[in-house]
């Protein structure tokens, strides 16, 4: 019996052995085929969610995008309403009153002061002013309006005027209300580009801080853009400019001053900028007849007077001068003003100190110029054709 119990109890052992080894292998595929559903489902729960959070953002776009159409539409309908509203007959002011109160006209009659000539450039101005003035009025009833692009391009020779022309500008957008202060920053390439990596941009922001609410002049524009080195960083400069050219209309003009063929070829290389620049002013050269009348104002500001004899010194002087190289229009005339001041009081000094004169210098002698203090023909064609000193 005992025998017989050892073989049971082995036989029991495997069968028991056996059958827990199936039961395990049937347990671990069933565990194996739950895990495999339950990774399945959670990967169907996720698409699910991402689909209802997709769905989701597509409604909630359309829904923004009806509200902004309905808001639009509201905003038309008020226009509409408003000049409905407005009597046919209704008055907005006179443009006399605005170009008086802002103090517009007399700007515009300091220019025809300050500037000799330049008929179509002070036109250009005046067409500038009308449409800041109209656009006024148009606000006054409620009409549309819009701020129209007031950046500028100035192209001439050196010494006609683009400075004063800015300045001016400035000043008429100052009274105006389309700028801050009207006031005129003056810049080259030196002051907006940088001479390592990472300088430039500070340098463009600084100069342009300075300008915010007023005009900046960049003279010589077109020497920030170098076509023969990609890796100039007048580019960065360049790049800056556009972005505050259209983000900062309302705060800032810009204006590019140069010769007009560089200024041509500058636009071509930098086609964003010349479709941001709304007012391209050309400044013609001037005449010998309007030199002349320079020289007369000049000597007017300065308290002098020319002579009678000593205009067509000064006449025959300027119409040579003009053929010869470094002319720059009216800084010529001012720096041979500037020559003929310093002539006339090494002139009264010298007389002044005659063992033969009483020592005493007359108001009339002080403000007028003679003949011999202007430099003559004779003598600057003596000095040369490449002569710089005027």
């Amino acid at each position: 019996m005992a025998f017989v119990g050892y073989l049971y109890t082995t036989k029991s052992a495997n069968f028991l052995q056996k059958n827990v080894s199936r039961s395990f292998v049937r347990k671990q595929g069933i565990c194996t085929l739950k895990a495999s559903d339950s990774s399945d489902n959670s990967k169907l729960t996720d698409a699910l969610k991402e689909a209802d959070i997709e769905a989701r953002k597509i409604r909630e776009e359309a829904e923004r995008r009806k509200e902004e159409d309905e808001k639009e539409r509201m905003k038309k309908q008020m226009k509409i309403d408003r000049l409905n509203a407005i009597p046919e007959d209704a008055e907005a002011g006179t443009v006399e009153e605005f170009m008086y109160k802002d103090g517009v006209k007399e700007i515009l009659e300091k220019l025809d002061t300050d500037l000799v000539g330049l008929i179509p450039v002070k036109s250009r101005v005046r067409e500038i002013a009308a449409l800041l003035v109209v656009d006024k009025l148009r606000r006054n009833l409620g009409l549309d309006t819009s701020v129209p692009s007031l950046h500028m391009c100035f192209t001439g020779a050196p010494g006609t005027g683009k400075t004063t022309v800015a300045m001016r500008m400035g000043q008429i957008l100052q009274r105006m209300g389309y700028s801050r202060s009207g006031h005129l920053v003056v810049a080259t390439r030196d002051d907006l580009v940088g001479q390592y990596v990472g300088h430039t941009a500070p340098k463009t922001k600084e100069v342009i801080k300075k300008a915010m609410g007023g005009v900046l002049l960049i003279d010589e524009a077109y020497y920030l853009y170098n076509a023969s080195n990609d890796r100039d960083y007048g580019q960065e400069s360049i790049e800056i400019l556009l972005n505050v050219m259209e983000e900062n209309r309302e705060d800032i003009v810009i204006v590019l001053a140069g010769y007009k063929d560089r200024m041509d070829k500058f636009f071509s290389f930098i086609p964003g900028m010349s479709s941001r620049v709304g007012n391209h002013i050309e400044f013609p050269n001037y005449e010998p007849e309007e030199l002349l009348s320079i020289a007369k104002v000049m000597c007017r500001d300065l308290e002098y007077e020319m002579s009678v004899d000593s205009e067509p010194i000064f006449f025959e002087y300027i119409k040579k001068r003009m053929t010869m190289p470094y002319f720059s229009n009216a800084r010529t005339v001012r720096n041979a003003v500037d020559r003929a001041r310093m002539r006339a009081a090494i002139r009264l000094f010298n007389k002044a100190f005659d063992q033969s004169s009483d020592g005493m210098v007359s108001k009339t002698e002080l403000m007028t110029l003679e003949k011999n203090d202007f430099v003559s023909v004779e003598e600057l064609i003596a000095r040369g054709e490449n002569a710089i000193v005027e």
